[in-house]
């Protein structure tokens, strides 16, 4: 039996932008019982590049057969299977309606076996949280090893990748395939939890600010207060803003009910 049960929400905002290209999704997979996949995705010109993010994960998430217990090497060319199969459905479209459409990604699978792994593409981002303390979050800076290291760049030149699309890393970019970084956790637990957000939403927060918050309230609450701030920090001048937050949390005592403590502000 498991130590822990999960507590899980994804929510969103439009900002102060005229649509909102984001998307968002928890997930269950038909072959794969206990195994859950979340999955985010900030659309560039538009929202049919995230669109086809959601589609694809389920489609391929749906088809995965875990077995006894797959490795976290095997969860992770799941999630690299995902991000390669959408890239090429952008481009085919691309070519197909003669616009481009470009979209980030982050992945999350759960397993029933206290496995978490984790792939990024972009400037969104995944923190994982031990207890509100931040463990480990994806950011460009593997990135930027690739293109000194494959692309012979200097080092200031990567930095400064985003102003060309030539070294833009997102799928659906038709100069250069996406550059997908994998992380994993073993031995998941009650205290565990993960944030998935694009730019619009951790831009405007530290490490530890998003950890207190999401450590002291339910992932309704701490998306409510979250996207509260954000729009109060961006003064007007907020994009789209989008989040999925997964709690490991205890389960509760047969004949004891629990009650969950209500969220502190942020300042």
């Amino acid at each position: 039996m498991s130590s822990y049960k999960i507590e899980a929400g994804t929510a969103q905002h439009i900002g102060n932008r005229p649509q909102q290209n984001d998307r968002v999704a928890l997930l269950t997979g038909a072959r794969a019982p206990g195994y859950v996949l979340a999955v985010l995705s900030d659309g560039v010109a538009g929202s049919q590049a995230s669109e086809q993010v959601l589609h694809t994960a389920k489609h391929v998430f749906d088809l995965y057969k875990p077995g006894d217990r797959p490795s976290v090497e095997r969860l992770g060319q799941l999630l690299r299977e995902i991000v390669d199969e959408t890239h090429m459905i952008i481009k085919m479209n691309a070519v197909a309606h003669k616009t481009e459409a470009l979209a980030s990604f982050v992945g999350l699978i759960l397993s029933p076996h206290g496995d978490a792994v984790w792939a990024h593409v972009g400037d969104s981002r995944l923190y994982h949280f031990s207890n509100g303390k931040c463990m480990a979050r994806t950011s460009d800076a593997r990135y930027v090893e690739h293109l000194v290291a494959s692309d012979k760049l200097p080092p200031d030149a990567a930095r400064n990748h985003r102003k060309s699309k030539l070294l833009l890393n997102l799928m659906g970019n038709s100069h250069k395939a996406p550059f997908v970084t994998i992380g994993s956790y073993t031995g998941l637990k009650a205290g565990d939890s993960f944030l998935l957000a694009t730019d619009g939403l951790w831009h405007f927060f530290t490490d530890v600010e998003l950890g207190a918050a999401i450590s002291r309230a339910t992932p309704r609450q701490a998306s409510e207060m979250l996207i509260n701030k954000a729009g109060e920090r961006a003064q007007g001048k907020g994009g789209n803003c989008t989040m999925a937050i997964i709690k490991l949390v205890q389960p509760p005592q047969q004949g004891t009910p629990g009650i969950a403590p209500g969220p502190k502000p942020l300042r």
